[in-house]
C-alpha cells in the first residue's frame, strides 16, 4: 500500500490506497516508517497520495476494530501513526509533502510533520477532530501551533476550519501552490538535492533543535496525555464513530 521509488538522489513515497482516498491504518503507517528508513541515504524525499486525494485521514472503519474505545483501548492506529510522524521528523534530509488533493485529519497532521508542503490548486486541508470526538496527541498539537501560530491553530482545532490551498499558503501552512503538486514538489526536492547535503541536514537538525527549546514541559505533556486518554474513553467518541458510520450529525453530551 506504500510505493517507494528512487529518482536519483530523491525519493518518492506514494500512499497507494486510492479506493479509500489513502486513509491510513496501522499497517500503512508501519510501511510509511519503513520507506522513510530506507530513504536515509537520499538527499530529499517527497510524500504524496495516489489518485485524487493526499490522505483522507485515519481509516475510521478499522481504527478501533480490535478493542473497546469506551474503556480506553483498542486504537489500532495512533501508535503506528506517531512512529511514522516521528520518522519524518528524525529523517536526516528534508521531507516534502506533495498535497495533491484533500488532506483531512491525520492527512493534514502528516503534512504538518513534513519539512515543506506543496499544495495542488483545489486541495483542501482540515482537522475535523471535534466533529468526531478525537483529540490530537500533544506532539501534533504542538507541531501545528509551531508551524502556523496559535491563532490559526485554534481556528483549526477549536472551530474546525477548512482551508483551500491558497488560504493555506497565506497562513504559512504550505509554502507553495501549484497545478501539479507532485511535479513541483519533485522539482523542489531536486533543488534541495543539488545543495550541499551536510548544510541542508545541519539546518534541518538545527531548526528541530530550536523547536525543542519551546517544546512542552513534562507536566504539560502529562496533562495532555490525561486529556487524550479521557477523550478516547468517552461516550462522545463512540457517538462520533457511530455518527460517522451512519452518515448523520453526532449528538455529543460532553461525557
Amino acid at each position: 500500500m506504500i510505493h517507494f521509488e528512487e529518482r536519483g538522489r530523491v525519493g518518492l513515497i506514494t500512499i497507494n490506497r486510492p479506493e479509500r482516498r489513502n486513509a491510513l491504518n496501522g499497517e500503512l503507517c508501519a510501511q510509511l516508517a519503513q520507506a522513510l528508513d530506507a530513504s536515509h541515504g537520499l538527499r530529499a524525499v517527497v510524500v504524496t497520495g495516489a489518485g485524487s486525494a493526499f490522505c483522507a485521514g485515519a481509516d475510521l472503519v478499522t481504527r478501533f476494530a480490535d478493542g473497546d474505545p469506551e474503556h480506553g483501548g483498542g486504537d489500532t492506529f495512533r501508535p503506528g501513526f506517531e512512529v511514522a510522524l516521528d520518522a519524518i521528523e528524525a529523517h536526516p534530509s528534508p521531507v516534502i509533502a506533495a498535497i495533491n488533493g484533500p488532506a483531512m485529519g491525520a492527512g493534514m497532521q502528516l503534512a504538518v510533520a513534513c519539512d515543506l508542503r506543496v499544495a495542488a490548486l483545489g486541495a483542501r486541508l482540515a482537522i475535523p477532530g471535534g466533529k468526531l470526538g478525537i483529540l490530537l496527541s500533544n506532539k501534533n498539537i504542538w507541531r501545528l501551533a509551531a508551524l502556523v501560530g496559535h491563532g490559526a491553530a485554534r481556528d483549526f482545532l477549536l472551530a474546525g476550519r477548512t482551508v483551500t490551498a491558497e488560504e493555506a499558503e497565506h497562513i504559512g501552512l504550505v509554502s507553495r501552490v501549484s497545478d501539479d503538486a507532485v511535479g513541483a514538489a519533485l522539482a523542489l526536492a531536486g533543488e534541495i538535492a543539488a545543495s550541499a547535503p551536510l548544510t541542508v541536514q545541519g539546518h534541518k537538525r538545527g531548526l528541530n533543535l530550536c523547536l525543542q527549546v519551546t517544546a512542552l514541559g513534562t507536566d504539560a505533556i502529562r496533562e495532555l496525555i490525561a486529556l487524550e486518554t479521557a477523550a478516547f474513553a468517552s461516550r462522545d467518541l463512540q457517538e462520533g464513530m457511530a455518527a460517522f458510520a451512519e452518515k448523520r450529525t453526532p449528538e455529543f453530551e460532553g461525557r
